[in-house]
């Protein structure tokens, strides 16, 4: 199913989409990093706003790494998938998602949408598990460096430009969609096998619009450093 006839994901105002959007335009914000004096290093900005779906601190922006990747390992209970994030492509993001893990912020949180046609993604990172939650503040796109959505990526979920916050999606099979969602890390394969096998079994379809929960749950128990 071409991207433009996918149906919208957008639950709520508050929630995270992955989905092509009518109302966006390709692209539509860039990276919203400015250098910072430290070498090697960016300032982010997390702009506090809405409650957080589990209690957690906003990241300190300064001095923030630029440069490497880091390496995480995914526990799904019955499953272990190891992803890379690459500090250097999108560091604001990066440097989000180790505060959160560092805060437990993602410990038994179900991932709640699956879509297996047209976009191939599951989609985690709301502890309410409704698609609305979100950690308390937000953050601007880092899309320089996102070029496409090929199998075993993982990019950030959005309900617009620059509404960053915990959401993220796994690609398991090659995906189009406009470079509107920051991709921050990948996924070896084993790793995406893992996603896929999930995948494979299906959804419940309860979004209504084409997508639903996994028919295998799927829960992130934890996430630790690799």
């Amino acid at each position: 199913m071409a991207a433009t006839s996918a149906a919208l994901l957008v639950l709520a105002t508050a929630g995270c989409a992955v989905a092509p959007q009518s109302t966006r335009a390709p692209a539509a914000s860039a990276a919203a990093t400015t250098r910072a004096a430290a070498p090697g290093t960016v300032t982010c900005e997390y702009r506090p706003g809405g409650t957080p779906a589990k209690p957690v601190d906003a990241p300190d922006g300064t001095d923030v790494p630029a440069t490497g990747t880091v390496s995480m390992v995914i526990d799904l209970g019955d499953a272990k998938v190891d992803v890379e994030l690459d500090r250097a492509a999108a560091p604001c993001t990066v440097h989000s998602f180790e505060s959160l893990v560092a805060q437990g912020y993602y410990n038994d949180t179900e991932c709640h949408r699956l879509s297996t046609q047209g976009m191939f993604i599951l989609q985690c990172g709301d502890p309410t598990g409704t698609g609305t939650g979100r950690p308390g503040y937000s953050f601007d796109d880092e899309l320089e460096h996102t070029t496409g959505y090929p199998a075993g990526v993982l990019a950030m979920a959005n309900s617009g430009p620059d509404t960053n916050g915990s959401q993220f999606f796994f690609v398991y099979d090659d995906t189009r969609l406009q470079p509107n969602y920051t991709v921050f890390g990948k996924l070896d394969e084993a790793g995406n096998q893992v996603i896929a096998d999930r995948a494979f079994q299906g959804h419940d379809s309860s979004n209504g619009d084409g997508t639903g929960r996994p028919n295998l749950p799927t829960v992130i128990r934890s996430i630790t450093a690799g």
